[in-house]
């Protein structure tokens, strides 16, 4: 079994960097026109002396190097011309840390043909596959070389300086697995649930497994220019208020038809009496919070917990203990614990019923939630449900 490279997601600030947000979502005031986010905001932006490499059109959000002087005159001109940006430290953000749980009675385990986490979302029983749905897993990279992806179609960018898109950590690789791999591998079980969805990997942390706004933000963007109806990020840091980037970033999202699922986080430790609380960006209102639940259906034990005064909501879980999936180099494959594993399953679960009903965005979310099967744990623990693939065209 691999032991996590254990960092806190504690939230740090980026030095000297902060994230400008050039939209009012506090007030639901609609997002800024595309010819301010196209033209007017680049040129105010290099007109201050800020370099637009880390502006993010999609989006409305910049990323700069800054004084705090020179951060205020540029609100003051930005708000001149009725762009109003809120401001916030650029954070860091790191694949979660890997946490032991020991499942009860089993529902399901691992059989010569499948997983228990496909069995348990029902992807072993779906007649549909992903085809035709792209699907985004921004990460630490992706290794185009391991046999099981011979013949996909995969788009790998790196957003990281100094790294290629390859994944020298192993994180993503085992996320993109689980969201889009084979469902008859070369060996072992099959593991992966929207096994013929395009598969857009982005890298976003580094073989470090940490990374920033900056880094995210670009795979975000990165992934709506490539029209991804689902995006899945299994990272985090343990941040308790909502991180206005993500509230715009999600919203933005499913504005253009893109649905983003992420990672509740790993900190509780319910054995120890510690619920946790879902960080961010999981805790943006636009952003769909998934939690673990083990091959008992039960809630794991460092799953976080939506709280009534901190952190973000729950929204649906997926089987996240003890999940097989792709690794790299000669290793091949690996079972590992987190929310991070239960998030690309249910990306892989909505490319299933992006597929089947040609839902998207917010109509999608509402079917995932819709669809989800009911399993005996609170609201605040597993939102909905356990996300459930769609069996076949007779049962839709």
């Amino acid at each position: 079994m691999y032991t996590a490279r254990h960092r806190s997601t504690e939230a740090a600030e980026v030095p000297g960097r902060y994230v400008l947000v050039f939209d009012q979502p506090a007030t639901g005031t609609p997002g800024i026109a595309q010819a301010q986010r196209y033209t007017e905001l680049p040129q105010l932006l290099s007109e201050q002396g800020y370099s637009t490499s880390e502006y993010f059109p999609m989006l409305g959000i910049a990323v700069v190097s800054s004084g705090t002087d020179q951060l205020e005159d540029f609100r003051q001109r930005c708000a001149g011309h009725h762009l109003p940006a809120a401001v916030v430290p650029e954070l860091v953000y790191r694949i979660l840390p890997e946490a032991s749980a020991a499942p009860g009675q089993s529902s399901f385990a691992d059989t010569a043909d499948y997983t228990w986490g496909l069995q348990a979302v029902g992807a072993s029983l779906s007649n549909y596959t992903g085809k035709g749905i792209n699907v985004a897993v921004l990460d630490t990279g992706f290794d185009s070389a391991h046999p099981d992806f011979a013949g996909r179609t995969v788009s790998a960018r790196s957003f990281v300086e100094g790294e290629d898109a390859s994944d020298g950590h192993g994180h993503g690789t085992h996320c993109i697995g689980t969201a889009c791999g084979p469902r008859d591998p070369q060996q072992g079980p099959g593991y992966g649930v929207a096994s013929e969805a395009n598969i857009f990997a982005g890298k976003v942390l580094g073989t470090d497994g940490s990374g920033s706004d900056s880094t995210i933000l670009a795979g975000i963007n990165w992934a709506l220019e490539n029209k991804c109806e689902v995006i899945s990020m299994s990272l985090g840091a343990d941040v308790k208020t909502v991180h206005p980037p993500y509230v715009t970033a999600g919203r933005r999202a499913l504005e253009l038809g893109s649905l983003i699922v992420a990672a509740a986080g790993n900190n509780a430790q319910r054995s120890a009496g510690n619920p946790g609380f879902v960080g961010a960006p999981a805790n943006s209102p636009y952003i769909m919070a998934v939690a673990a639940v083990d091959s008992a259906l039960a809630i794991a034990d460092f799953s976080a917990q939506a709280l009534d005064t901190e952190g973000g909501n729950v929204d649906i879980a997926g089987p996240g203990v003890d999940i097989y999936s792709a690794w790299p180099g000669e290793q091949r494959y690996n079972t590992i614990s987190g929310t991070s594993m239960a998030t690309p399953h249910v990306a892989g679960v909505a490319a299933l019923l992006a597929e089947s009903t040609g839902l998207r965005a917010q109509e999608l979310w509402d079917k995932l939630l819709s669809t989800s099967r009911d399993i005996p744990l609170p609201a605040e623990d597993a939102g909905a449900g356990l996300a459930q693939a769609p069996a076949g065209a007779e049962g839709q």
